[in-house]
């Protein structure tokens, strides 16, 4: 586990630090490759751990971009407002040829009234599909396929 401190939520990554999305490798070599120099994911953890670090890091135009264009909601720059997108754990993660999934827990805090914040989990399943070569996020699951 990543001993540093995570940047505050509105910071911007340095090429150097760590990357916010629990590989331990630094920003630029990770999800920067995505959300800075337009590279794409290659598997759904990979774009699964870049809409984290996007959340994280109040980057909009990257979520949208990477979410399914017919389960896309009007997302908006006030939805990213007001939750700290801490910590990524991956549970697991299944690549098919044109489907995928991953299971995480997102660890965040919601900000209250007079600055307080509570600690929260988000515990999804999520379905990937890949369309014109590029994997996007489709929707949350019930379950785990199959099971």
């Amino acid at each position: 586990m990543n001993d540093t401190p995570p940047p505050s939520p509105n910071a911007s990554m340095s090429a150097a630090s760590h990357c916010c999305c629990g590989r331990a490798q630094p920003y630029d070599a990770c999800c920067g490759r995505f959300l800075d120099a337009g590279a794409y994911p290659r598997d759904p953890e990979t774009l699964m751990r870049s809409r984290f670090t996007a959340y994280r890091l109040k980057r909009l135009g990257y979520l949208i971009k990477t979410w399914h264009s017919q389960t896309c909601p009007a997302l908006t720059a006030e939805h990213l407002e007001g939750t700290d997108w801490q910590q990524l754990d991956v549970i697991r993660s299944k690549a098919g040829l044109k489907k995928g999934w991953v299971e995480f827990i997102a660890h965040y805090a919601e900000e209250q009234r007079q600055g307080q914040s509570n600690p929260e989990q988000l515990r999804e399943i999520s379905e990937f599909r890949k369309v014109k070569g590029r994997w996007v996020y489709y929707t949350e699951l019930e379950s785990w396929p199959g099971q």
